[in-house]
């Protein structure tokens, strides 16, 4: 990787992490009238995404997933459950393994969420194709981040 010695580099205005840190905060503000009607934060929210698509699923394997340690993750999970959202339960397989299954309230809130990313598409007003390359773009550079590290 190439020398930047260009004093422009360290101005305010060239650094795409605070830009990508205000995009990510004014995200969540979006989805946050939505998700105070269902009772969830933004994070909440991403684990019952997890386990609408894959119901009995490992904490480990939802850390992986958000990309989120256990001290974050287990308190999250111990709110939803509080919720009556969640039940965390020992694997049958291997007892030193929980496993997140859905209550009848998780599953029910589903129902709920279906119209929350069509409402937050209508309130960005971009492009769904623009939206899409930018995640991809996302994507590669956490790919990128994570490799680094």
């Amino acid at each position: 990787m190439p020398k930047h010695t260009d004093a422009n580099l360290l101005k305010f205005d060239q650094q795409i992490c605070f830009s990508l840190y205000s995009a990510s905060n004014a995200m969540v503000r979006a989805y946050r009238p939505a998700l105070d009607k269902l009772g969830l934060t933004y994070l909440q929210y991403m684990v019952m995404l997890i386990l609408w698509e894959q119901d009995g699923i490992t904490i480990t394997a939802i850390g992986n997933k958000l990309r989120l340690d256990s001290g974050t993750l287990t308190p999250l999970l111990k709110r939803l459950e509080a919720k009556h959202v969640l039940r965390r339960q020992i694997s049958r397989h291997d007892e030193r393994v929980k496993q997140i299954y859905l209550t009848n309230s998780g599953k029910a809130l589903k129902q709920q969420a279906l119209t929350l990313p069509e409402q937050i598409l209508c309130d960005i007003q971009l492009p769904l194709k623009d939206l899409l390359a930018l995640k991809s773009q996302c994507d590669t550079l956490v790919q990128a981040l994570h490799e680094s590290t």
